[in-house]
Formats: C-alpha cells, sequence, structure tokens
C-alpha cells in the first residue's frame, strides 16, 4: 500500500519537471488534456477497477492476486521510466502506462486490507490495519516529498524508485504470503463490472472536466460533454445498482451497506478521502505556487521544497495511526475515529484564519494536527469497517472501501479546483488588471488577459509556472517603452498578484473540507458495533493463537456483553454442539467443568485448547485436552462464564455456562474448518442448480451444496476422512463416488455428468394407436435397460438409458424388433405393429369391444 500510494502522489507534485522533461508546454490549450489525464489517470484506474478486483480475490485467492499486482505494478514503472518520446507522444506514453500501473494498484489495493484482517484476530486487528492504512495514507505525504526530490535531479528517478522495491516485493509475497481466507466459487458479475466501470468512468471524467472553461463560461459546467458525461453517468450507476440487486453474484455487495458500521464507516472514510486529496492540492498550490516564490525559491526548486515543507503533516500521520490502532483496540475506535475528524475540521477552519504569505511555525503546528487528526481516525475506522463485515466477504468489502478511498482522491480534483475557480473568479480579474497596469502594461492587453479563465492560472500556480512570459511575449508586450517585462517576468510578481484572490478561493475550499470533516464525524459517531454476531469466532481465534493470556486481557469490543450470552450467539453459535450434564465423580474442585471434545463424525479431538472467561471478557482460566478428547476446566467461583474450545482443523466455538457451585459435564462436538469445493459439468459445460450431497460412513449428511451459474459448490465444515459424494442434477445421470479427504480437511473434486438418455415414440397397429402396449429396451447383450407401457395415444418413454445402440421389444402384437442409436438427449423411435397373412386369406374388422393389444 505504501508503495502504491506514493506513487499516486510523487507524480503529482513532479509535473512541472515532466513536462520540461518531454518538452511539453502544458498551459497550451491543446495540451490541458494531458495534464489532467496525468493528473487522474491511476487514481481513476484504480477506483474503477479496485471491486472487481476484490471480488477475484475471494473467488481465487487473495493472495494470488496481490502478488500478480506486484508484478504488474514492477513492470510499469519500469517501462515509465524509459519514455522514449516528447511531446504529446511522450505524454501519452506515460498516460498509457500510468492507466496499466493503475490495474496493478487496485490489485494490491483490493486484497491487502483483507489478507491483513484473514491473517490477525480482532484483538490485533486495529493495530494491524492501522499500520497498514497509515502506510497507504502516509504513502501519498511521503510521495510529495520523494518526487519533490527526485524531480530535483532526473524526472525519470521518480518512476525508478518503484523498481527495486517492486522487485523485492514480488518476491517477498511470492515466498512468504498465503491465504488464510476461506475462496468463495462463484463467477465475475460481467454486466455489473461493465456498468460500473463506464459509469464511474464517465461521471469522474465529466466532473474533473468541468473545471475547463467553456464557450463564455469561467468553467465547463455548461459543456455538453461535461453534462453528458455526469448525468450518464449517474444513471448507469443507477442502472448498476438495480443489477447488482438481482444479481446471484453480485460484485459490488449492496448488502453490506444495511450494516450501519460497514455503511456509516465507509461513508466517513469517503469523507477524510475527499478533503484529504483536496487539501494535498491546495497545499501544493500554495506552496508550490505562492509562498516558496515569494520566500527565494526559485520555481525549479519549488517542488522538493514544497515536499519537505509539508513534512509535519506526514509527521502527525505517522505518529498518531499505530498508536491510535492499539488504543481503539483496547478501548473502542467510535470516540478516536470521531475525534480525529474533529480535530482535522478544526484545522482546515485554522488554515482559512492565517494569511497566505504566513509564518511557516504556525503553518507547521497546523498541518500537524491536521496529520495527527486524520491518523487518529484511519486506523479504528479501518478496523471497524472491516470487522463488521463477513470472512467470506472480506475482499469484496476491502474492494469496495478502496473504491470510495481512490473515487474520493479522483473527485477532489474536479471538486476542489471547481470551488477554487469559483473563489478566484470573483477577485481574480481585478486584481489581474491592476496589477498588469502598474507595471506598464496597456489597458486593453491587461484587460483581455484579466478576463481569461481563471483555471489557465489555478494551474500555473499548481505547476509553479509564471504565465507572463507566453501570455504577454508573443505579442511583443513586454518590448514596449515603460512595460517592466524585468518584474513581469520574475520569480516574485506573479505569486504576489495571485496571492489576495487565492485566499478568497481557499476560503470556499477549506470550508468545503470542513464541512466534510463534521459530517464523517457525526457518521464514526454513529457507525458503532455492527460487528457483535462475530464476536466468538474472534475470542476463539484469539484463544486458538494464544493471544488471551491474562487476567486483563479485554474481550474484542472492549466491553462487557450485552446480556451475558453475546459472545455465543451468531453464526458460530452453530459450530459445535454442546451437551451439559450433572457430572459422575467430581474431578479436581467441586466447581469443575469436565467433558468431551469430539468430531462431527464421534472421534475425540487430541490437544484441544480450552479457554474459560468471564462475563467482562477477562480470561479466568486454561486447559488442553487429553488424546481421548477429554478435559477439566475449573472456573474460580460459581456464575456464569464463556467457555471457548478450539481445535486445529477444527471451527472453534464459545459456549455459556454457568457454574452452580457443583460439577458439570459439558459435552462439545466442533465442526470442521475445512472446505470441499469443486465444479459439477457435463460434456464440458457447467452444470448450474445441480444438488451436491456429502455423506460420511455412517450416512450421516455432512454437508450439502447447490451449484452456482458456473457449477461451483462448496460444502464448508469439512474433516479428514471418507466421505460418498451424490451429484444429482436435472436430465443428468446422478453421480456417486468415494472421497478421502485429508487432513487440512480442504479438498477440490470437480464432478462430471453424463446425459441422461429419454427414449420416446408411438405404437400403432396400421394407423391405430395401440395402448398398454409393454415396449422393453435391451442393450446389445441383451440385458434390460428399461420398460415402458403405451398411453392412450400409443406414446411411451423410456428414461435413464446409457448412450449405445440399443434393441426395442414390444409386447403386444407379434413382437417387432429394430435398432435405434440412442445419443444424448431425447431420441424418437416409433413402432408400428401388425399381423403377416397368409395369401388370400381375409382381413376382418376386430371387435371394438375387444382391445386390440390382447391379442397375439
Amino acid at each position: 500500500m505504501l508503495m502504491v500510494t506514493i506513487n499516486s502522489s510523487i507524480v503529482i507534485i513532479s509535473l512541472p519537471a515532466i513536462f520540461r522533461g518531454i518538452h511539453l508546454n502544458p498551459l497550451e490549450p491543446a495540451n490541458v488534456s494531458y495534464l489532467l489525464w496525468m493528473l487522474m489517470g491511476f487514481m481513476l484506474t484504480s477506483a474503477v477497477l479496485v471491486v472487481m478486483f476484490g471480488r477475484l480475490g475471494d473467488m481465487f485467492g487473495r493472495v494470488r492476486i496481490y502478488n500478480l499486482g506486484f508484478v504488474i505494478f514492477t513492470v510499469c514503472a519500469i517501462a515509465l521510466s524509459f519514455d522514449p518520446f516528447d511531446l504529446g507522444g511522450g505524454a501519452i506514453w506515460l498516460i498509457a502506462w500510468r492507466v496499466a500501473q493503475g490495474v496493478g494498484g487496485a490489485m494490491l489495493m483490493a486484497n491487502s486490507t483483507a489478507i491483513l484482517t484473514d491473517a490477525f484476530p480482532a484483538r490485533q486487528r486495529g493495530m494491524a490495519l492501522g499500520i497498514n492504512q497509515v502506510a497507504a495514507v502516509a504513502g501519498s505525504f511521503l510521495g510529495l516529498l520523494i518526487g519533490g526530490l527526485l524531480a530535483e535531479w532526473d524526472w525519470k528517478a521518480i518512476f525508478w524508485v518503484s523498481v527495486p522495491f517492486g522487485i523485492l516485493g514480488t518476491i517477498w509475497s511470492y515466498k512468504s504470503l498465503r491465504d488464510n481466507g476461506a475462496r468463495t466459487p462463484g463467477s465475475l458479475d460481467i454486466p455489473g463490472t461493465v456498468t460500473f466501470a463506464l459509469g464511474l468512468t464517465a461521471l469522474l471524467a465529466g466532473i474533473t472536466y468541468g473545471i475547463q472553461p467553456y464557450g463564455d463560461s469561467k468553467t465547463g459546467w455548461g459543456n455538453p460533454w461535461v453534462l453528458t458525461g455526469v448525468i450518464g453517468g449517474i444513471a448507469l450507476l443507477v442502472l448498476f445498482c438495480v443489477i447488482e440487486a438481482k444479481s446471484r453474484q453480485p460484485m459490488f455487495h449492496l448488502s453490506l451497506f444495511r450494516n450501519r458500521t460497514f455503511a456509516l464507516g465507509s461513508f466517513a472514510s469517503l469523507m477524510a478521502s475527499i478533503s484529504r486529496g483536496g487539501l494535498q492540492f491546495m497545499l501544493i498550490i500554495w506552496l508550490q505556487g505562492i509562498w516558496l516564490p515569494l520566500h527565494g525559491f526559485d520555481f525549479e526548486s519549488t517542488p522538493l521544497w514544497a515536499g519537505i515543507y509539508m513534512l509535519p503533516l506526514t509527521i502527525g500521520f505517522l505518529v498518531s495511526g499505530p498508536l491510535s490502532g492499539y488504543l481503539s483496540d483496547r478501548f473502542g475506535g467510535r470516540l478516536f475515529a470521531t475525534g480525529g475528524l474533529l480535530l482535522a475540521a478544526i484545522t482546515f477552519v485554522l488554515l482559512i484564519v492565517i494569511p497566505v504569505n504566513f509564518n511557516y511555525w504556525l503553518f507547521a503546528l497546523i498541518i500537524l494536527l491536521n496529520g495527527l487528526g486524520m491518523g487518529i481516525f484511519t486506523s479504528p475506522n479501518t478496523a471497524e469497517v472491516m470487522s463488521a463485515v463477513p470472512a467470506s466477504q472480506r475482499g469484496v468489502a476491502s474492494g469496495m472501501r478502496a473504491t470510495l478511498m481512490n473515487g474520493g482522491m479522483a473527485l477532489s480534483i474536479g471538486i476542489f479546483f471547481s470551488l477554487m475557480i469559483v473563489g478566484l473568479s470573483g477577485t481574480l480579474p481585478g486584481a489581474m488588471n491592476s496589477g498588469l497596469k502598474d507595471q506598464g502594461v496597456p489597458a486593453d492587453v491587461a484587460g483581455h488577459i484579466a478576463d481569461m479563465p481563471p483555471v489557465g492560472s489555478l494551474f500555473a500556480t499548481f505547476l509553479g509556472y509564471n504565465p507572463f512570459k507566453e501570455l504577454l511575449g508573443p505579442s511583443g508586450t513586454l518590448d514596449k517603452p515603460g512595460v517592466h517585462s524585468d518584474v513581469l517576468t520574475g520569480q516574485e510578481f506573479f505569486p504576489h498578484l495571485i496571492s489576495d484572490p487565492f485566499h478568497s478561493g481557499l476560503v470556499v475550499v477549506f470550508l468545503a473540507a470542513a464541512v466534510m470533516m463534521l459530517l464523517g464525524s457525526i457518521a464514526s459517531w454513529f457507525a458503532r458495533g455492527d460487528y457483535v454476531e462475530h464476536e466468538a469466532q474472534e475470542l476463539a481465534e484469539a484463544a486458538a493463537a494464544g493471544l488471551v493470556t491474562d487476567a486483563d486481557a479485554e474481550a474484542e469490543t472492549g466491553r462487557p456483553a450485552a446480556n451475558g450470552h453475546a459472545v455465543s450467539a451468531g453464526r458460530h453459535a452453530l459450530a459445535a454442539t454442546a451437551v451439559m450434564s450433572a457430572a459422575a465423580p467430581p474431578a479436581r474442585s467441586q466447581r469443575s467443568i469436565t467433558g468431551r471434545v469430539l468430531r462431527t463424525d464421534g472421534h475425540p479431538l487430541d490437544g484441544v485448547a480450552l479457554t474459560l472467561i468471564d462475563q467482562q471478557g477477562h480470561q479466568v482460566s486454561r486447559a488442553t485436552g487429553d488424546p481421548q478428547g477429554g478435559y477439566v476446566i475449573a472456573p474460580p467461583a460459581p456464575g456464569s462464564y464463556v467457555l471457548i474450545v478450539s481445535a486445529r482443523g477444527q471451527q472453534p466455538t464459545a459456549v455459556t455456562v454457568s457454574v452452580d457451585g457443583r460439577p458439570q459435564r459439558l459435552d462439545v462436538t466442533l465442526h470442521g474448518s475445512g472446505e470441499l469445493s469443486g465444479f459439477v459439468r457435463a460434456a464440458g459445460r457447467a452444470v448450474p442448480d445441480a444438488t451436491v450431497t456429502l455423506t460420511d460412513l455412517r450416512g450421516q449428511v455432512v454437508g450439502a451444496a447447490v451449484t452456482d451459474a458456473d457449477g461451483g459448490y462448496l460444502c464448508s465444515g469439512v474433516v479428514g476422512g471418507t466421505y460418498t459424494l451424490v451429484a444429482v442434477a436435472a436430465h443428468l445421470r446422478p453421480a456417486a463416488m468415494t472421497l478421502t479427504v485429508p487432513d487440512s480437511g480442504v479438498l477440490h473434486h470437480d464432478v462430471e455428468l453424463t446425459p441422461l438418455a429419454v427414449l420416446t415414440g408411438a405404437v400403432r397397429a396400421g394407423d391405430r394407436a395401440v395402448p398398454d402396449a409393454l415396449v422393453t429396451v435391451l442393450d446389445e447383450t441383451g440385458a434390460v435397460l428399461g420398460t415402458a407401457r403405451t398411453d392412450g395415444d400409443g406414446r411411451y418413454t423410456v428414461t435413464d438409458l446409457t448412450e449405445g445402440t440399443h434393441t426395442v421389444v414390444v409386447r403386444g402384437y407379434p413382437p417387432r424388433e429394430g435398432r435405434v442409436e440412442v445419443a444424448g438427449g431425447a431420441v424418437e423411435h416409433d413402432v408400428r405393429l401388425g399381423y403377416d397373412l397368409p395369401s388370400g386369406s381375409e382381413v376382418t374388422e376386430p371387435d371394438p369391444s375387444e382391445p386390440a393389444y390382447d391379442r397375439d
């Protein structure tokens, strides 16, 4: 994540050096699109694809997609550093590879959070996810410093920095990372993916191009193409929601937004992301285009010093992020997430109050507080949102969060630049007109330049350019008598001229950011605890990992269960069967809990770990089971406790037990944590809606599943052993087979079903149908494959036939034999019955009251 976000911001601050390196003036009207796509290409691609790669991670393994992302990211970094072209060709080369690099970045961002969530139990998750998220956000600020430093030396070096990290990261991830999360069989939602990609691309591109002037307007919001992009993008995203609501395998699990913690936490993260992106752009403009030139720094060196002067922001974030994650694990995350955004909102107001030509130490203190606030918010927000999601959907959830974050960063370009243009429009023309006339520029020329769209001046400030040499040079104005050309083209004139109008824009921009922070803090306050139903699993994982080790350890939520029984609620209450009764002879003490821990097949489990916690989540006792599955654990006093039971290869469970001073017996049956998965196919094609049933050696059903649209099935809770697998589907021959599942409980087995042939036809005597005739189908050896009786219309159907050549025999008239070729599907074969009469014999009509099929 650090590498991805560094590469997102490292280009932003290095744009002046990049455009100088490819000999392209980005302020010329024909080149502005290159500038916009250099800004948003990487972020747009990441935002569009990150959910899809989260879904693919859930299906095929998060680590696998993560590793592939490292490879793509590194290859693109190498290609970017060898741009062979100049001018427009060089810009297109960079944009294309930045878009491709966004694909690798989306793979990394979509799965890194899910991998960490799988790897760490809930009690350590805040710290782990906090460090990861801090690395991600801090990377966006470190990229500014690194980009400024490397751009001073060689603009291509900003891409070289990723190559060694990418190569080492690729090798490390392939050797070290293993998938801990269960894979979810399914298919990629192609209609949803395409609709989402088109809709989000159109929306973000439309908003970004809205800052371009159109006609007589200062912005492009009246441009038909911009309106088409924005309105069309919104319409496509609405259509996407409709498609996802009806999809069996949705890419975007809209149901997650019914979880209050996930929905409000994600909203708060979106607000923070938009504000953080806006702050990043505004600070670059402020420092690189105004403050540093006013303090004697030349334009070529301002990117480096802008990164250095923003270090307090990065330091604040790096200090508070991990600390907030640690503290939120112990005391809950709501207060930290809410307080962090409130602190950030206050700093945006303070940035409005200070002058444009500020005292640096005051500025440094404010951005330090902003970094502290953002860091305090980020860790608990990430941990709470991801902990509210079931394990099987964490890849998609991680991708959804990354989409909101990347989309927020991309939106910040259009939103904050548009707000800044609104702020500049009221004061910049007057300041520009009077400033130019004071330096001897003719009034008509000064008025013409002052009437130009503010976006040009804004981009010039953002890139650290003085635009007057290009604006006044071609017309010869700089050479006219009385024109102070040295002042106009000097280092301080343009920054001084734009500083007061820029402050007007800052008021609009930072007030909007403060409101967003306030909305995010309100959402964080109300996003509380929708993950209580998973407490039993998380506590059991902690006990199995040895993380609950002393009486001071607290439960996952940092508070006692609401009713004393919450930890045994939820899906993991079904992961074990517990039978409690009065014990036989007392063991160890009068309050001991004894019993056996068994597998679902009745076999005892050896080396079971048992942890007893009280209603405040404190550990009060631990024990280990014997080879026969027996255990003894003693609570310190009568009362209500939670017994956590875990064993290798089994799903952990938590059971509420009440101790009244007498010995108790509690037998527990653990279900396997393994899974049997695969695909059901027929003639190489997927078979959806097939029923797959798994039975043990006793004939007891231990798992069942229905295949999805791709024929995939998944039976969870499997342990090592021998089973019978049966697959049944309409119009296909059922299949049964014996499987041996290894001790790990994980096995992939595909099932091939054969087509079920059906023979249909009619039995007739002349032109009359023969009812109730017996039709027998024989194979080539004469064995009977099936029989049927004709109906009133002489029709018959023989099902469940194998493919091949068969003999059809009809009884009721003299037997008629014929050979029929039966292939997959339905085959029709008619049989005509009759008598061979001697020459000259008379044929008489039968008595209607006598059934024709009774005659021989």
